[in-house]
Parts: C-alpha cells; sequence; structure tokens
C-alpha cells in the first residue's frame, strides 16, 4: 500500500503535535518542580535569615541582651558599641553567613537572578522580623544584606563595605553610614553588577525602612554614638 503525499504529512503534523505535547508537559513539570525548589529555599532562607547573631552569641558569652541596652538593636553595631570589637566580629560573620547555604544552593540548581534575589530577600526579611525570637524584634539586616550581596554582587558588597567603614570611622554614627552605603548599593549595582540592580534596589528600600526609628533619633540628636 502506497502513501499519498497527503497522507505523510498528515502523520508528520500528528508526530510534531504530539511532540509538542510532550515538551508542553516536560516544560510544566520541570516548572513545578523549580519552584517547589524556590519554595524550600525561601523557607531555609527565612529560618536561617531568623536566627540573630547578635542575641545568640551575646547569650553564649554572657553578655547583655542589646536589645536591652545602647540602640536596642540586635545587631553588629549595638554589639560593638556595648561590648567591644571581639563580639561584635563574631554578631557580624554570623549574620553575613547565615543566608550563604541556601543562596549557594539556588546557584548550585542554576536558579534565575531573580529567583536569587527573593532567596536574599527572605534572609533580609527573617533577620527583620524573626521566627525564632520572643516579641519578634528583628535587627535592621545591614550585616545579612553585606552577607547576601557578597554572594549576589560581591563588587557592590565590597564598595558598600569600604563606605561603611569610611563614614562609620568619620562620623562615629552607624545609623547614618549605614544609611549611606545601604542608598548608594543600587547606584553602585548600575556599575558592578546591572542584572542585580532592582534586586538591590528592594534590599536598600527594606534597609531605609528599618532604619526609621534612627531617623527619627538622628532629626533630635539622640541617636547613640559608636
Amino acid at each position: 500500500m502506497r502513501l499519498s503525499t497527503s497522507d505523510m504529512a498528515d502523520g508528520a503534523q500528528r508526530v510534531m503535535c504530539g511532540g509538542g505535547m510532550l515538551s508542553d508537559i516536560i516544560g510544566w513539570v520541570a516548572t513545578l518542580a523549580h519552584w517547589q525548589q524556590l519554595s524550600l529555599l525561601l523557607a531555609l532562607a527565612y529560618g536561617g535569615g531568623s536566627v540573630l547573631g547578635a542575641v545568640w552569641i551575646c547569650q553564649r558569652l554572657g553578655l547583655t541582651d542589646p536589645r536591652l541596652a545602647g540602640s536596642f538593636n540586635p545587631g553588629f553595631s549595638n554589639v560593638l558599641r556595648l561590648h567591644g570589637a571581639m563580639p561584635a566580629a563574631l554578631v557580624l560573620a554570623f549574620d553575613a553567613t547565615k543566608g550563604m547555604p541556601a543562596l549557594w544552593l539556588g546557584g548550585e540548581i542554576a536558579l534565575p537572578a531573580w529567583a536569587l534575589g527573593l532567596i536574599g530577600l527572605a534572609v533580609l526579611i527573617g533577620h527583620s522580623l524573626p521566627l525564632w525570637h520572643r516579641g519578634h524584634r528583628g535587627g535592621k539586616a545591614v550585616a545579612a544584606a553585606f552577607g547576601v550581596l557578597l554572594m549576589l554582587a560581591p563588587g557592590v558588597a565590597l564598595s558598600c563595605a569600604a563606605l561603611w567603614i569610611g563614614l562609620a570611622w568619620r562620623l562615629r554614627t552607624a545609623a547614618i553610614a549605614s544609611l549611606v552605603s545601604g542608598l548608594a548599593a543600587p547606584l553602585f549595582s548600575l556599575w558592578l553588577a546591572p542584572e542585580m540592580s532592582g534586586v538591590i534596589l528592594v534590599f536598600a528600600s527594606l534597609i531605609v525602612v528599618r532604619h526609621a526609628l534612627n531617623l527619627r533619633r538622628l532629626s533630635d540628636g539622640s541617636e547613640p554614638r559608636l
């Protein structure tokens, strides 16, 4: 039996349609798996971000809870103000690295930049609104943002760190150093990491919002100095 040209064309079209449907199904399954992986990493990032290094380290060193003294902020700069360089360095290292496992895993499974940005944002939200600490009084997310940026845009992270150190040394006020370096981050990103500039703008906005009390204290001259 010989097939006509039209019969062969119809058969080819059916094969192509079947292949296209199979390709669509595979794509849907891959997308679903992608979102499941992202959801797990977001939960890991938020949970890790919720562990406040300042509270955890001060408890283990038998030091005053930074939420009860100084600027009342559970962060690196308040620990530096209250307890000195060594505990503050431990807090900085802890808070800067706690989001790195989730971001590293996201990179290993080749998540796109926007998804890695969401994971980084989950770390900062965890630090600001922690799950694990009584009263949910979180930090300002500056050290956590530094660690996230080291993974996503290291040039921006190092530029902001240099700016923070210079301003803190010159002005002796951590809040000003944090606000200026946070606002500078999106500008640095336009040059150093343009693909992450939108994500970094969101990070900077969160840091500014978290410094609302500091802005009021700066305006009336009551902001604690380093």
